[in-house]
């Protein structure tokens, strides 16, 4: 039963914005979104929903079983994560709960790979951290490529979508191009030739 929501919304996801595939905070700031009419998705409303997008972006393994409490802190840190973008974007300061929240996610739990001995290989480096800490892991690692994200070059490509109603965030790789999808980008340009038509006619 749980598994609907999740099913629902995977027809009408839109597809990655530009710079997801660089960033997996940008595609997890992403995975919820309004869409025209009144319409949205949500593609962490379910626990299946967020196992399977936590497995897709190689977060967690797949036989890690997910529930509520864990896909509520997902979206609790997605919100964060989306009003430091929107504070970046809007080149305004940030909520201040926001940043505690990532900076907590942060150090929640080792994220560099831990030095062990193994008797038949010797030293190797490790993820050490046992299942029931995997959404701790997978939430520090979404926050430091966030951090990342902020902090570095790329930062003054982040954008939102300029095409309303859309709310998703992207990464500005070609020229001024301000949509995130194919889909919004049509639809912005349309918005602006049925503006123009109008313009004309009065």
């Amino acid at each position: 039963m749980d598994d609907t929501p999740a099913t629902d919304v995977a027809p009408t996801a839109l597809p990655p914005a530009p710079g997801a595939d660089r960033y997996r905070s940008l595609d997890f700031a992403d995975t919820a979104a309004t869409l025209p009419a009144g319409q949205s998705y949500d593609l962490l409303a379910a626990p299946q929903g967020a196992m399977r997008w936590l497995a897709a972006h190689n977060l967690t393994t797949p036989d890690v079983q997910l529930y509520e409490v864990c896909a509520q802190r997902m979206r609790t840190l997605r919100a964060h994560i989306r009003a430091l973008f929107t504070a970046r974007v809007d080149a305004t300061t940030p909520p201040e709960a926001s940043l505690h929240a990532v900076n907590e996610a942060l150090t929640a739990v080792p994220t560099a790979p831990l030095l062990t001995w193994d008797h038949a290989q010797g030293p190797r480096r490790v993820q050490a951290h046992p299942t029931d800490q995997a959404v701790n892991h997978a939430l520090a690692t979404l926050a430091a490529d966030a951090a990342d994200l902020l902090t570095g070059p790329d930062a003054n490509l982040l954008t939102a979508c300029g095409s309303t109603p859309c709310d998703r965030y992207l990464l500005r790789t070609h020229g001024r191009r301000h949509w995130c999808s194919t889909r919004c980008g049509d639809r912005a340009r349309a918005a602006r030739a049925y503006a123009r038509r109008n313009n004309t006619t009065h």
